[in-house]
C-alpha cells in the first residue's frame, strides 16, 4: 500500500498481520496470494496515514520470536499513539529492567513495522535512535503522531 514515506508491503494470514516492510517481503510459499488490499488491515492502515494515529492499534499481529522480544513488542503495542517511550523503560515494562539492549534489539527484530510501533522507542534523554527504515522515516512517523 502507499504510504506518505514509502510503499509499505503487508504479508497477513486471514485478518493477522504477520509482516509489514518498506522493503519488497521474499516469500517462498506457494499458499501465497498477492492482493492490492487485506480487508480490515488495510483499511485501518490507511486510516493511520489519514490522521486516525489510533486506528493501528486494532489491528491483530502475530510474530515468532523469543520470549522477551515477545513480551517488548507486546509492550510497544500499549504505547498510546502521540506518546514515546525510552529503551529502558521498555526494558521495565517487558520485565527486565536491565535488559536495555534488548529492548533495543527486539525493536530491531520487529518484524511489524508501523503496527507494532517500536517507532515509539527512543533513547533516554528524547534522542531518537535508530530505526530500520532510516530515521528520516521514523522522524515523519512521529511527527505524524504529534510527538514532534
Amino acid at each position: 500500500m502507499k504510504t506518505p514515506v514509502g510503499t509499505l508491503h503487508l504479508l497477513a494470514d486471514g485478518h493477522v498481520l504477520l509482516r509489514t516492510s518498506f522493503e519488497e517481503i521474499e516469500i517462498n510459499a506457494q499458499e501465497i496470494k498477492r492482493v492490492r488490499a487485506i480487508p480490515v488491515i488495510s483499511d485501518l492502515l490507511k486510516d493511520y496515514f489519514d490522521g486516525d494515529i489510533e486506528a493501528i492499534s486494532a489491528i491483530n499481529v502475530r510474530q515468532d520470536g523469543p520470549t522477551f522480544s515477545q513480551l517488548a513488542w507486546k509492550a510497544m503495542r500499549k504505547i498510546k499513539a502521540g506518546k514515546v517511550l525510552s529503551y529502558a523503560d521498555l526494558a521495565k515494562r517487558a520485565g527486565s529492567p536491565d535488559a536495555v539492549r534488548a529492548a533495543g534489539s527486539a525493536c530491531a527484530k520487529n518484524a511489524i513495522a508501523v503496527v507494532v510501533p517500536c517507532h515509539r522507542v527512543v533513547k533516554t534523554g528524547g534522542a531518537l535512535g535508530n530505526y530500520a527504515y532510516g530515521l528520516e522515516v521514523k522522524e515523519w512517523l512521529l511527527r505524524h503522531e504529534g510527538v514532534l
